[in-house]
């Protein structure tokens, strides 16, 4: 079966434009809970932008779902995950400008500062996944970094569906199967995320090698309109349907 992480962070957003308590995102993470969500995803960012560190001492002691701490690899985020020992750890790329993760993490090229964190995760014996490109380099780079599983970056894809460039959307969707399936042969366990709707995740879900998708701010912006329950719900059934019509 293909997981369904729910990313819980623009539920914090909302609530932080404002302050106080409301609306809360350990409560959303109940209601995905309820609704068929595999597990939990959380990003703390360094600016504490949307989740906070109570968030996170909340959601571990409140969820019986796993959680998937999306980190950048700093020592500050390490010294939390090592001290909160979440289900799993995703190394992710931060920056302090950008509106949301803007691509996969250049593992190759920081080989030298991401090998100690992954190693220190994995001696805690917490999963590791690295964020990256569908990219045959990147994918063999995490493999030798001793990563038990790699998430790709699917926003290219999804911007190209949303520009409506059906060329490129095929390209992309080329790259994220080919990129799977390498990961795969090398024995690691593939996710993918970023930017998935209803209109973009089926072939996405489709691919075979996938174990788990990572959904967050299309699912809290259609809880707007139909309740996050229903939002889950129908994001499932997506999913669902993906897996049933891929191997027919």
């Amino acid at each position: 079966m293909l997981r369904l992480g729910v990313n819980i962070d623009h539920v914090a957003t909302i609530r932080n434009a404002r302050g106080g308590a409301h609306p809360d995102p350990v409560r959303a993470a109940r209601q995905a809970a309820e609704s068929g969500a595999d597990g939990i995803t959380a990003h703390l960012r360094e600016d504490r932008r949307h989740i906070t560190d109570g968030d996170i001492d909340r959601l571990m002691a409140e969820i019986d779902l796993p959680l998937n701490l999306e980190i950048a690899a700093t020592p500050e985020m390490l010294d939390i995950a090592l001290r909160h020992k979440p289900h799993a750890v995703c190394l992710v790329p931060e920056k302090r400008e950008e509106r949301t993760t803007e691509g996969g993490l250049d593992i190759a090229a920081g080989h030298n500062h991401l090998a100690p964190y992954v190693r220190q995760l994995d001696e805690a014996g917490i999963r590791v996944s690295l964020f990256i490109e569908a990219d045959p380099v990147q994918i063999a780079v995490a493999e030798a970094m001793g990563a038990s599983v790699i998430e790709l970056h699917t926003g290219a894809y999804c911007e190209a569906a949303l520009r409506g460039d059906t060329e490129a959307v095929a390209g992309h969707l080329e790259l994220l199967k080919i990129g799977a399936s390498e990961a795969f042969r090398r024995g690691l366990e593939v996710h993918a995320g970023h930017g998935l709707t209803y209109d973009t995740v089926k072939p996405i879900a489709a691919i075979p090698e996938l174990l788990e998708l990572n959904i967050g701010h299309f699912l809290i912006g259609e809880a707007i309109f139909r309740g996050l329950r229903e939002a889950v719900t129908t994001m499932r059934g997506l999913i669902v349907e993906a897996r049933e019509e891929a191997v027919e």
